[in-house]
């Protein structure tokens, strides 16, 4: 997820590609080579956004909090069966099976003390809906951990990062969240963008999958290209929606479940 102020999102967005600019050092240029044409093909054919994909230690980072890494692209690449998004709610293919589950979450040490309650307030809301995926806060070795990402992203404005399911159900395993970018930030704030992320390890894709502008600002965007994108979840409206949980980019505010998020979880889980 990043970060985008709505006073004026174009503007915004135009100071950070200049600040990025002017902001270049070595350890920055380990993670902005080139990409190449063919890894740019896969990641299209999947129906990720082949803009601003930067190569990281881990693999691929797509549509600024989506980390895709070398495995994960084999296995989607096997079974792509997903379509251009004209509608709201986004789901990947694979979704956590072995349902209910009980989905253990587990917080670096590291990370500032404030996680750890924004960490709670998101599991609580995910617990609240009912849902056959629950989650529980552990010590260590969560099925989910929570760690912390590299300095570089202040560079981009990431907050976070994220993957999804693999093939055989399980839910993405590593959360990475911009540690020094919340430090005077609110419980609800924080707990929104870490709802964010775990709605990606367990299928989401951005509510505003069609148009990334919507929340980011700047010029229409569409996530996908013909033939493969994200399948729709019914029940779900056409237009994208304000306050969504799982919209490309914050403006810093709380954004609990919405009646819509909240139809979208109960239809998949």
């Amino acid at each position: 997820m990043k970060k985008v102020k709505f006073l004026s999102g174009i503007a915004i967005m135009a100071i950070t590609l200049i600040a990025v600019s002017c902001q270049k050092n070595s350890e920055l240029a380990v993670y902005e080579e080139n990409v190449s044409i063919e890894i740019l093909d896969q990641i299209g054919q999947l129906g990720f956004s082949t803009d601003n994909v930067i190569k990281t230690e881990d693999g691929y980072l797509v549509e600024g909090d989506i980390l895709l890494t070398t495995t994960r692209m084999a296995e989607l690449m096997d079974d792509v069966k997903l379509r251009v998004g004209t509608e709201e709610h986004y789901r990947t293919y694979n979704l956590i099976s072995d349902l209910p589950r009980v989905i253990k979450v587990s917080v670096n040490k590291k990370l500032p003390s404030n996680y750890g309650a924004a960490v709670d307030e998101a599991i609580s809301r995910y617990n609240n809906e009912n849902l056959q995926i629950s989650f529980q806060r552990v010590a260590r070795r969560g099925d989910i951990d929570i760690t912390s990402g590299p300095k570089w992203w202040n560079n981009y404005g990431i907050l976070g990062e994220a993957g999804f399911p693999s093939a055989n159900g399980e839910p993405h395993g590593t959360i990475k969240m911009n540690s020094t970018a919340f430090k005077n930030a609110s419980l609800g704030y924080l707990a929104t963008v870490i709802a964010h992320e775990m709605g990606h390890c367990i299928g989401f894709r951005h509510t505003d999958y069609m148009d990334r502008s919507f929340s980011c600002g700047g010029s229409y965007s569409n996530e996908g290209d013909a033939g493969v994108g994200a399948v729709h979840i019914p029940g779900t409206p056409v237009n994208p929606e304000n306050r969504s949980w799982m919209l490309s980019c914050t403006d810093g505010s709380n954004r609990p479940f919405t009646n819509n998020d909240q139809s979208a979880l109960g239809y998949l889980y």
